[in-house]
């Protein structure tokens, strides 16, 4: 088994003298795509682009691919006096000033959901691990679940909401809570039942395609693949690596131990669901639910223990650089810890986007 990644960033189009969103008119996302072809797409927001990898047979391809489309995005967003930034969510823009942009399924969408869809102003980072056979995908699936609130805490990155700190650690994930079909999904417990709950979906005009199901975790309708949804998109490309890595080494450990006759437990939603609250609250600095033990531990004990949980696959992957920066993560401080940090010391929050569009870059 490979476990090929596939990676998805979602950027934020930046004005550089105002610091706010802006509208790029898709001009970068026409520009990229003579050099990246379709790697790159347009978002329901004009002030957003989207970059996703080719299939990536391990996490140094993963490293060429993401380096080559974040420095690609960003020298023609500068190329058009604009600047690119990753966070899950923009320091003070508001959401009611952004242009939607024009399409046919994105007019669907707001028509729908309404203010839930505009106001959606949010940035995330997806992993795809290639598992094409769907009943073992959903296996891992439900497993993968108990661990979703360790890779959000490390990814969290969205303190900041319309120019306030919103004590939170992300906020993106309260914001995307108001769509319907998102957060940590149950247990099925075979792709048929699971099937068979799509086509209800479907049938009932609830959803016109499984796209529109937009959990925390799920098996893409068309990929091949696992896909984890929860991350706010990290400031740094070592960030996404290195939680891309604790994804796919997660997803390898897992498979291993079916492979041998063993099963992770899996959890009820609601409990799980505490431990996303959590994550999302306090990031790596608050304590999260062991639910073996039946107790609290410290967050970073926890992604400490999943780091020694996914070792003996680790070096099979190559991915033993990625995944011994996750100390240093958990010693630096995540995206949101830093962006606070910024603002606590200069109390201008333009300061806190000049950061984040510093950090963007930072490697390229």
């Amino acid at each position: 088994m490979k476990f090929t990644l596939g990676i998805e960033e979602e950027y934020q189009v930046i004005e550089p003298n105002t610091r706010e969103l802006v509208s790029h008119d898709q001009k970068i996302v026409t520009e990229a795509a003579k050099i990246i072809n379709d790697q790159v797409k347009a978002e329901m927001h004009q002030a957003m682009v989207e970059i996703g990898t080719n299939i990536c047979n391990d996490i140094s391809d993963a490293r060429k691919e993401v380096t080559h489309l974040r420095k690609t995005i960003s020298d023609i967003a500068n190329s058009l006096g604009l600047k690119i930034a990753a966070a899950g969510t923009h320091p003070f823009s508001k959401w009611e000033t952004q242009l939607i942009t024009p399409h046919p399924r994105y007019d669907q969408i707001i028509n729908e959901l309404q203010d839930a869809a505009r106001s959606n102003l949010i940035f995330g980072l997806h992993v795809h691990v290639g598992i094409a056979d769907k009943n073992l995908a959903l296996h891992l699936v439900n497993s993968l679940r108990y661990f979703l609130p360790h890779f959000y805490a490390l990814s969290t990155n969205s303190p900041f909401w319309e120019g306030r700190n919103t004590g939170f650690k992300s906020f993106r994930s309260k914001v995307f809570d108001k769509f319907p079909r998102t957060g940590i999904p149950g247990v099925f417990q075979t792709y048929a039942e699971y099937q068979s709950y799509v086509d209800i979906l479907v049938k009932t005009n609830c959803i016109d395609n499984p796209k529109k199901i937009w959990w925390d975790i799920r098996i893409h309708p068309v990929f091949p693949t696992i896909e984890i949804r929860i991350c706010d998109v990290p400031l740094t490309i070592e960030e996404t690596l290195s939680i891309t890595a604790i994804i796919q080494a997660t997803v390898a450990k897992l498979y291993k131990l079916k492979t041998q006759n063993l099963n992770f437990m899996n959890y009820h939603r609601a409990l799980i669901n505490e431990n996303k609250w959590r994550a999302a609250r306090y990031g790596i600095d608050g304590k999260m639910i062991d639910f073996g033990k039946e107790e609290e531990i410290g967050a970073k004990d926890l992604i400490r223990e999943l780091v020694d949980f996914v070792d003996d696959v680790v070096d099979d992957l190559g991915s033993r650089n990625e995944i011994n920066f996750i100390e240093k993560m958990l010693e630096e401080g995540t995206g949101a810890d830093r962006q606070i940090a910024v603002y606590n010391k200069t109390k201008d929050i333009t300061k806190v986007v000049d950061y984040i569009t510093e950090q963007t870059i930072l490697g390229i």
